[in-house]
């Protein structure tokens, strides 16, 4: 029984955690299992070759810990640095601020390089950093691809383009919890060094699996690392990795069966399908908030985010009153604007296996309740401008053709 019932579905539109599809579901309504057994080190062998697909990497190590993306966060950075580094991160919105008090409390000298929140990362001063780094004193530039809470994507190809035009050794580390597996990320073209992911963001998981990936040069880079780690630390998974039981701890066996399923749904479906169905799914949340007469928080279109949207409302509207009245009223869960936006902003998250019609349901729940708050918006403006441009792009389903 929920714990406080609505009929029908929650329509589920936070930019994560994410709706689970029910072949995940049934994969992990499972008893738990002996995880020294040959069956799950059997399974985790093909888990660790088949998760590579959504990092786009041939070279990269995976770790599958049992963690959030912020555990994930502190084993890319214990892993490779050491107290004292000086780092370059950039600071959009809230998720990067977050990432930054992590790297402070970490005792690293933390560059920070601050943007409007709605703009992407500053990377004239990057270059401008690296241009006059003579010594190689910057180790690590950390920058997240996707902030959630502004629905801003950065350009991780020209944060590289910089890094070799300079020669700069600097590791890049990549906050992908947003992105990978929706966005296209590509490890290996692009030289990242460390990407992460949580398993509650667009492989459409439960909470529990951050997933990072690490290039040869950040495995090298580990073993000069000062920095403590014990529970993230990648030696430990290595050492079982050679032993070919893969598990220094108890991992979470039914999130392993989802892991399974969920990557099956990616192949089946073809991952660069996936990352154009989440093209799709933010061009037309785009349009609808366009027809609704409302301002994207993200201020260009180069930096326009397909796995979230965070909406501007006018000043007499409190945006935390619409996440509210969706919950109370309409059963449809928004996502809060965060810090310097809240009260601004609201999110709506389109990302993970979710299809063109569960999101024209959320922007007509939309419509309504920007009604009840007061908003002259016209129903049926902005779901009929995502009908227009949908209905000319989705393609047909390949398995049913």
């Amino acid at each position: 029984m929920d714990y406080v019932y609505g009929p029908g579905r929650n329509h589920l539109f936070v930019p994560g955690p994410v709706n689970i599809p029910e072949p995940v579901i049934r994969a992990m309504n499972r008893n738990n299992e002996d995880y020294r057994s040959p069956a799950i080190p059997a399974m985790t062998k093909t888990l660790l070759e088949d998760v590579k697909m959504i990092f786009k990497t041939t070279t990269g190590t995976p770790f599958m810990i049992p963690t959030t993306g912020t555990g994930a966060w502190e084993s890319a950075l214990t892993n490779t640095l050491s107290p004292g580094d000086r780092i370059v991160s950039f600071l959009i919105g809230q998720f990067s601020l977050l990432w930054i008090d992590q790297q402070q409390r970490l005792n690293f000298n933390v560059d920070v390089v601050e943007s409007e929140w709605g703009q992407g990362a500053n990377l004239e001063i990057l270059a401008e950093k690296l241009a006059s780094d003579h010594t190689h004193t910057i180790k690590a530039i950390c920058i997240v691809h996707n902030e959630t809470a502004t629905g801003v994507t950065n350009n991780l190809a020209t944060v590289r383009k910089l890094l070799d035009h300079y020669r700069h050794p600097a590791l890049l580390l990549v906050d992908g919890v947003s992105s990978i597996c929706a966005l296209d990320f590509r490890m290996d073209e692009w030289g990242v060094d460390v990407a992460l992911t949580g398993s509650q963001k667009a492989l459409s998981l439960p909470t529990g699996i951050g997933l990072v990936c690490a290039s040869p040069k950040a495995l090298e880079a580990s073993k000069s690392a000062k920095s403590v780690r014990v529970f993230f630390d990648w030696n430990d998974y290595l050492k079982f990795y050679k032993l070919g039981t893969f598990w220094p701890y108890t991992p979470s066996v039914q999130l392993l069966y989802g892991l399974r399923a969920a990557l099956d749904l990616i192949v089946e479906e073809g991952l660069d399908n996936v990352i154009a169905r989440h093209s799709r799914l933010g061009k037309a949340t785009r349009l609808a908030v366009e027809a609704w007469g409302l301002k994207n928080c993200t201020q260009k279109e180069e930096w326009y985010s397909d796995t979230v949207t965070a909406v501007l409302v006018p000043p007499y509207i409190d945006s935390t009153e619409i996440v509210r009245r969706a919950w109370k009223r309409y059963n449809l869960s928004l996502g809060l604007g965060l810090n310097k936006v809240a009260g601004k902003v609201f999110r709506i998250g389109h990302l993970g296996n979710l299809n063109e019609l569960q999101l024209l349901g959320c922007l007509a729940g939309v419509e309504m309740i920007l009604k009840d708050v007061g908003y002259p918006v016209k129903l049926g403006s902005g779901v009929a401008a995502a009908c227009a441009y949908l209905q000319n792009t989705i393609p047909m389903i390949p398995s049913r053709i």
